[in-house]
C-alpha cells in the first residue's frame, strides 16, 4: 500500500470515528469561543437572562402526521429533545422526560420532541409507544432542524441534545447528555421561576 493510500485511508478513518462521535453520545461539551455561555458541573451549559439567543422557530409535520410550530408555544416555557430511536442514550431517558412532562406541562411548559436520522417515522412511532411518550415530536429525518440553530450559541450539537427555551423565545439552557430526572428538572425550574 502507498504512503497515498495509506494517508487517504487514515483520513477516512478519522472522518467516520468523529461522525460516530457525533451521532449518539451519552456525554458532550459546550462550544467555546467568546460566548458568554457557563457549562456547570452537571454539564449543562447556560446563559444569563439579557445574553441568550433567539431560538429558530421549528415547523413541519410531527411523527403522527400533524402540523406544529413552535412559535404557537411563544409565552410557555419550551423544551426541546433532539432524539433518534436507533440512540441507546435517547432510550435511557427518554421515560425521564415524560415523568417531568406530565409533572410540568400544567405550569406553562411545553415539551416538543425532534426526532431526527430515522429513515421512516415507523421505528420513532414504536419508540415513542415503547417508552410511553405522549407529547409532540417533529419528523427531521435530514436534521435540518438542528442546523437552524446558530453555532456559538447554546445551538444543539449531537443526538441526544436538550434545550430549555424561555418564554421569550429565547434558548436559556442546553445540555448534550442523556438527563435524569433530576437534571432535566434542575434546567427547567429556573427558567419558569422567571418572572
Amino acid at each position: 500500500m502507498s504512503a497515498a493510500s495509506r494517508t487517504t485511508l487514515l483520513a477516512a478513518g478519522a472522518a467516520v470515528a468523529a461522525l460516530t462521535l457525533s451521532a449518539c453520545s451519552s456525554g458532550g461539551t459546550s462550544g467555546g469561543g467568546e460566548t458568554n455561555l457557563v457549562t456547570g458541573k452537571e454539564g449543562i451549559a447556560t446563559a444569563a437572562r439579557g445574553e441568550r439567543a433567539k431560538a429558530p422557530e421549528l415547523s413541519g409535520e410531527t411523527l403522527d402526521g400533524k402540523q406544529l410550530s413552535t412559535a404557537d408555544y411563544r409565552g410557555k416555557v419550551v423544551v426541546l429533545n433532539f432524539w433518534g430511536s436507533w440512540c441507546g442514550p435517547c432510550r435511557i431517558e427518554a421515560k425521564n422526560f415524560e415523568k417531568v412532562y406530565k409533572d410540568v406541562q400544567d405550569q406553562g411548559v411545553q415539551f416538543v420532541g425532534v426526532n431526527t436520522r430515522d429513515t421512516s417515522v415507523t421505528p420513532a412511532l414504536a419508540f415513542e409507544k415503547e417508552q410511553g411518550i405522549t407529547f409532540p415530536s417533529l419528523y427531521d429525518p435530514t436534521g435540518k432542524l438542528m442546523l437552524r440553530f446558530e453555532k456559538g450559541t447554546l445551538n444543539p450539537q449531537l443526538i441526544p441534545s436538550t434545550l430549555v427555551i424561555d418564554r421569550d423565545g429565547k434558548i436559556a439552557a442546553r445540555a448534550l447528555s442523556a438527563l435524569s430526572e433530576d437534571k432535566l428538572r434542575g434546567m427547567i425550574e429556573p427558567v419558569l421561576a422567571e418572572k
